[in-house]
């Protein structure tokens, strides 16, 4: 399962918010709570949010080992 969990400690070191991310970069509120609960977006969006925040992949995703999954 992917989580967004290092997305909100990055963000808030970033000095940015989602308030920026949604009005000066242009990064949607559906990205947004998407990344909120824990859904898919695109690589391009993480991509782009790599860009803003000046970070790496791991700096905004993790993969976590779940039951949950679907299977294979």
């Amino acid at each position: 399962m992917i989580v967004y969990t290092p997305f909100w400690a990055t963000l808030e070191k970033s000095g940015e918010s989602t308030y920026t991310l949604i009005h000066k970069h242009h990064i949607s509120s559906a990205t947004i709570d998407r990344i909120r609960h824990n859904k898919g977006i695109s690589t391009l969006k993480v991509n782009d949010l790599c860009r803003i925040l000046h970070c790496r992949v791991e700096d905004i995703l993790q993969y976590i080992d779940s039951e949950d999954d679907q299977p294979l």
